[in-house]
């Protein structure tokens, strides 16, 4: 329960008021396809408007254990986050020592990195992608309320990192599966990503969105068929409209600030998943064109 004073603070933060798509409650099949520079979700979603605060003022206020997300200070050797080799070479250690410092954890492991951009995609969606692999690419904003994995998914992928990465440990009492999100384009962003607070992210429907990567995408049935094998696939979690939901972003992020947010923490005594997503800020004047860089990583308690 958030004492008085948190309340305070957090109540007399600069307000917004922005659409945010939810999924629609109801019984339909929901799956995401992916292939390059493109998304698309089957299944019925709806846009509500709703109050996202700016936290920007007082952004040490926020802590992963709390809240589900933390904005931290992490200046980077990368001088050109456009550059693939020099985010394969650098910057994913710089990720896993980010989460290794601000958890305390024992070992990290960086899982698989993406660009993402509002910039027009047609032209790079365009083209057939054989053998996309939805990995160091490049795609638009993700703008829907999820969390990128669901509880299954988040144990298999667990398993599977420590498994790959650490032969020889001992075996884990806890993991954590994050998000370390930079935008590194001028401030003020056209579409920044919103968190939700974790403690307010339990009310309304939740439902499992399989991710499918497509060199081509179905169309018709096709999307709602049945996929042999889908409940071992890898899923998000998507979630209907609550009003008890609390957003939260931060205006005006430096490329030196990093949004370290919770997709799963196997520990549930603290809050363990932040909902998120893009959402159009009415309220940035003259902003430019999000160019963001996202890179998954789990982290291990031995």
């Amino acid at each position: 329960m958030a004492t008085i004073a948190t309340r305070d603070i957090e109540d007399g933060a600069r307000q917004v008021r922005a659409m945010m798509r939810y999924v629609d409650e109801g019984d339909f099949v929901t799956r995401r396809f992916v292939s390059q520079g493109r998304e698309v979700n089957t299944g019925s979603y709806s846009d509500y408007e709703l109050v996202i605060r700016d936290g920007m003022p007082i952004r040490d206020h926020f802590t992963l254990d709390v809240h589900g997300f933390a904005l931290i200070r992490s200046p980077s050797a990368v001088k050109d986050f456009r550059d693939r080799t020099l985010i394969e070479r650098i910057y994913v250690n710089e990720v896993e020592a980010d989460i290794l410092r601000l958890t305390g954890a024992d070992k990290c492991a960086s899982r698989g990195w993406m660009w993402r951009t509002t910039a027009d995609l047609s032209e790079h969606a365009g083209t057939k992608a054989r053998g996309y692999t939805h990995e160091g690419g490049l795609q638009p904003p993700a703008g829907e309320a999820h969390v990128d994995v669901s509880t299954a998914t988040a144990e298999r992928l667990a398993r599977q990192t420590y498994e790959q990465c650490f032969p020889d440990g001992p075996g884990y009492k806890r993991f954590l599966v994050t998000s370390h999100w930079r935008t590194f384009s001028p401030p003020p962003q056209d579409m920044p990503l919103a968190l939700c607070d974790g403690r307010t992210s339990f009310e309304g429907e939740e439902k499992s969105n399989t991710l499918i990567v497509v060199d081509e995408f179905p169309e018709d049935e096709a999307l709602t068929a049945p996929v042999e094998g889908e409940d071992s696939m890898l899923a998000a979690t998507i979630f209907s409209y609550h009003p008890s939901h609390r957003w939260w972003y931060f205006a005006g992020m430096q490329a030196d600030d990093v949004l370290v947010f919770k997709f799963h923490d196997s520990d549930h005594s603290v809050t363990w998943r932040c909902p998120h997503s893009a959402f159009r800020d009415g309220s940035a004047a003259h902003p430019h064109i999000r160019e963001s860089i996202e890179c998954r990583s789990v982290a291990f308690w031995e």
